[in-house]
């Protein structure tokens, strides 16, 4: 098999806490929604919502999924996410490792 970078997607997102952010990654890996989800650590964010400039601190985490899992990994965020409005930014791969992308495809393959 031999997967094209623009097969996979690198999936961005952020959480409230660390907590929320690891039952996410565990939930996308073990349903075969994601290869690998890293979860960073925790960030100040500013941003402007309902009119109003606010700050938290957030957890990102990368999700690395297929362009073919995209839909059901974006509906497991959403019943998952406590935000109202979760950010899902999904960003198509230029180029990367063959091989790593051959794993990503293999492990996100619908059984």
């Amino acid at each position: 098999m031999s997967a094209d970078a623009a097969d996979v997607l690198l999936v961005i997102s952020s959480l409230p806490d660390e907590s929320s952010a690891r039952q996410l990654a565990r939930h996308l890996v073990e349903s075969g929604l994601a290869a690998c989800v890293n979860v960073l650590a925790p960030c100040a964010s500013t941003y402007r919502w309902r009119g109003a400039v606010e700050e938290a601190t957030e957890v990102p985490v990368l999700i690395k999924t297929t362009a073919q899992r995209y839909a059901e990994l974006e509906a497991a965020i959403r019943a998952r996410h406590p935000y109202e409005l979760p950010e899902i930014v999904a960003v198509p791969l230029a180029r990367s490792l063959p091989a790593y992308l051959d794993w990503v495809v293999a492990e996100t393959a619908p059984a």
